[in-house]
């Protein structure tokens, strides 16, 4: 039989999990079950029945993030490909199955990256189920057991048996009226987005489909260009691929789809209603993440950094972050859309980005801001580097709290160490390096006119930012 290889989705908005999930911060990259974060845990997960390295399919704005996130869970991916736009996920699964097959045909385990599944044993098995029938020519969905009439899930009907079985429909997501009977009738089980399939086949079908679509995704691939570990898609190519799911574009139509039964504590981790469901409770139904202290609340959900004192709540959630604080009832929780909406609406900066900020050289904090000046507390990591930059607009103070600060500033190349400081002046070249073997930690003060990112000139970039 052929090679299982895994193909991990790492795309999302980070819209329904706000504000602990931003567009430059999106839930599979945060804990929210456990100490690992769900992309690692989506790779433990599926690692013992990988056959080949698996495919990353990743926005490029979180490359480095995926990428750090990989190495630590010891993960070596086959490629980790790039998309410059979203075109939803028939065109990721595409370029994946199009990037497997230079090294030969394989069996593609697809996997959003943001899912939870608590018992892995029953998971594994009912892959090693649907490898028989991908093996075969089959195009397997894993559809999950419902255990109620959820109406935030798209559905699907097996013709009736038992085991793997052929498709008889998909349903968008339904009414709570139709979920009731869809539940009752027990021949029906919500879509989990999972799929099994032979690259070859998946391609053969979409060419059958959409081959519009395929050319585009070939077009950008043959086009591509290799960045570090990275593959980059053509964007002009890519671009002009239609937008579509794997479930409109293939899996409706075909008639070779099949579906495995899932039974096994599966969530997509949708809502926070949807997280305080799979997470440890106390005797009242309380699910806490941080400092909490809860006096008569039931049914509650609270994520936080710092102390939360919560008072006679019921059915609420309540998350808290350096810059923002969200509270609801857990069943109006999927209105926080609305909420991420608006604030883009507004042009504020909390629906895409936290107060602090990863970069693959390492963080920083923005902890003060005003008229005329910035705050900010930096950390980068032994042995990288910033690029060389200027800025037109803005001075920079660095003050350097621990470690050790190699400085370019003009023509000079000066060490800093602890409570040694400098003064970058306007629009003088300069660069930050960490020599050392331990975390640089540094706080920079901007003064200026104008204090934003997109006052950065870019010279020279270890991370091809240039």
């Amino acid at each position: 039989m052929l090679a299982i290889l895994p193909v991990i989705l790492s795309g999302g908005s980070g819209s329904r999990l706000w504000p602990l999930s931003r567009e430059a911060y999106p839930k599979q990259f945060l804990p929210l079950v456990g100490d690992e974060t769900m992309l690692q845990a989506t790779w433990r997960r599926v690692a013992p029945m990988a056959g080949r390295a698996p495919i990353v399919v990743a926005n490029q704005e979180h490359r480095f993030m995926a990428a750090e996130q990989l190495r630590e869970s010891n993960a070596k991916p086959e490629a980790v490909i790039l998309e410059p736009v979203g075109r939803n996920t028939a065109p990721a699964i595409a370029i994946a199955a199009l990037q497997a097959l230079r090294n030969g045909d394989a069996l593609l385990l697809v996997l959003p990256s943001d899912h939870v599944i608590r018992d892995e044993r029953i998971f594994a098995q009912a892959v090693a189920d649907g490898a028989a029938a991908a093996a075969d020519g089959r195009l397997v969905t894993f559809g999950v057991t419902p255990t109620g009439p959820e109406t935030g899930y798209g559905y699907v009907k097996a013709v009736p048996g038992v085991g793997v079985r052929p498709v008889e429909r998909f349903v968008e997501k339904p009414n709570l009226a139709v979920a009731i009977e869809y539940v009752a009738s027990g021949e029906y089980f919500w879509n989990s987005g999972m799929f099994l399939f032979k690259a070859s086949r998946y391609l053969e079908e979409l060419r059958r489909f959409n081959p519009e679509m395929l050319l585009a995704c070939e077009r950008s691939l043959d086009l591509a260009s290799v960045d570090q570990d990275f593959i980059r898609l053509d964007a002009e190519a890519f671009s002009s691929c239609p937008s579509d799911s794997i479930d409109y574009a293939v899996m409706e139509k075909t008639p070779h789809a099949v579906v495995v039964p899932l039974d096994a504590g599966w969530s997509d981790v949708g809502s926070w209603s949807a997280l305080w469901e799979i997470s440890d409770k106390d005797s009242n139904g309380n699910a806490c993440h941080g400092d909490v202290i809860g006096i008569d609340c039931r049914n509650t959900y609270a994520y936080g950094s710092r102390l939360m004192a919560l008072v006679g709540l019921e059915d609420m959630v309540v998350i808290e972050t350096d810059d923002a604080i969200m509270v609801g009832r857990r069943d109006r929780v999927q209105d926080v859309k609305e909420i991420v909406s608006r604030i883009k609406r507004e042009g504020r900066s909390e629906a895409a980005a936290h107060r602090k900020v990863y970069r693959p050289w390492g963080s920083y904090d923005s902890i003060d801001k005003g008229e005329r000046f910035q705050v900010k507390r930096i950390t980068v990591k032994p042995g990288a580097v910033l690029s060389l930059q200027m800025h037109h607009h803005r001075a920079e103070h660095w003050i350097v709290v621990s470690g050790t600060a190699e400085v370019t500033r003009g023509e000079e190349v000066i060490l800093l160490t602890e409570n040694q400081s400098t003064y970058i002046p306007l629009g003088v070249t300069h660069r930050l390096r960490n020599p050392g073997k331990l975390p640089l930690e540094l706080i920079e003060v901007q003064s200026g006119g104008y204090l934003g990112e997109d006052d950065i000139v870019r010279f020279e970039d270890t991370y091809g930012r240039v």
